[in-house]
């Protein structure tokens, strides 16, 4: 299943694991459960810690397999033979069960860890699809955090009968506890905002009490992150505020146009950039929505959380976005034939708004 490089790969990452993994596989007697049963000895040859068992479940998809500790309910569940973008997800689900640590914050992992209530998520995926790795692998942490976190990634290729069933009409889309949770790409934050309540209210208290900043950016793309180190080089007291870190930049898959870097990902680039900033002291607030601007000598930007920053000057580095153009399906099958094109993949424009006097 596995070639030999791709092997030697994956031998050196499990090589972090610090703790025993089971695989457990539910099959049938089709090409594809083989192909699946194929993959997972692949793994398991690889490792000492890692063990694969066949199990009996009426009510299992098939094929598919959960990762986890044996012994222990396992919260993640591939209805899939994880290749392509996939492949990734499912490296990080390996490491991540046998004990490697994740990249989150530790507020982050405590708020994931305090969610009351049971979720069960469903995510139907396509192993062509840019933006389903990063719901999936969202999911798949917040399941190992929180027990009573479960997460199915489902191929929808392999189960046509329920995409039809359920009107999936693009990937990804999220299913809730049997509803409909939402599409397209998400992360942990995200998910978060809408799966804790009180969060929102929580976080407009904090952003409530920040004391006024010298300079304030509205936008998290390329340019306001550029802006954002700029100002904070100069040591000027600097905060952005964005509703994603990145924005489009996000959903690009491939930029060959940003000077001095040749060629890369979106979503690689992106982080490139967050961090970046971060090493800064940048008070980045992101999963925020800016929607007024109330100019004055001191200027304020009010938040859809109902959250009102101030500062002595604001930036609007708002970007862009995809022109649509309102054609049935357009939205529907966004990512699945219907794609735009830009002339600047990684730029946004930046104006500013007011300046302190």
């Amino acid at each position: 299943m596995l070639d030999a490089n791709l092997k030697n790969q994956l031998k050196a990452y499990l090589e972090k694991l610090t703790r025993p993994i089971e695989l457990v596989a539910f099959l049938d007697d089709g090409d594809k459960s083989r192909e699946l049963k194929g993959l997972l000895d692949d793994i398991a040859s690889l490792s000492t810690r890692i063990s694969v068992v066949e199990k009996e479940d009426a009510g299992a998809r098939r094929p598919s397999f959960t990762i986890g500790e044996p012994g222990k309910p396992a919260g993640i569940r591939f209805a899939s033979i994880p290749m392509g973008h996939e492949f990734t997800s499912l490296v990080l689900a390996l490491l991540q069960t046998g004990g490697h640590p994740m990249k989150l914050d530790d507020a982050t992992i405590e708020q994931i860890r305090n969610l009351e209530g049971d979720f069960e998520f469903e995510t139907y995926f396509s192993l062509s699809c840019q933006n389903c790795p990063e719901v999936v692998q969202a999911l798949n942490m917040m399941a190992l955090i929180n027990p009573r976190i479960r997460h199915v990634a489902i191929d929808g290729a392999l189960f046509q009968q329920e995409v039809e069933a359920r009107q999936v009409m693009a990937v990804p889309t999220m299913f809730l506890n049997g509803e409909s949770f939402g599409s397209g790409r998400s992360g942990v934050k995200e998910i978060l905002a809408k799966l804790d309540t009180g969060s929102a209210e929580r976080a407009a208290k904090e952003l409530a009490s920040k004391p006024v900043f010298d300079v304030l950016i509205v936008g998290g793309g390329p340019a306001g992150a550029a802006v954002a180190i700029y100002s904070a080089r100069k040591g000027i007291a600097t905060g952005l505020v964005a509703e994603r870190f990145g924005g489009q930049v996000l959903d690009t898959m491939a930029i060959e146009n940003f000077i001095s870097v040749q060629e890369t990902e979106g979503p690689k680039f992106a982080t490139a950039l967050e961090q970046h900033v971060k090493h800064y002291e940048v008070d980045v607030m992101d999963v925020q929505r800016a929607e007024k601007l109330v100019p004055g000598r001191v200027n304020e930007i009010h938040l859809a959380s109902g959250a009102v920053l101030k500062a002595k000057t604001v930036i609007l580095s708002t970007g862009a976005r995809w022109r649509e153009i309102n054609v049935p399906g357009e939205r529907e099958y966004r990512g699945r034939g219907v794609a735009w094109r830009t002339a600047r993949t990684a730029t946004a424009r930046s104006s500013r708004a007011s300046a302190s006097r």
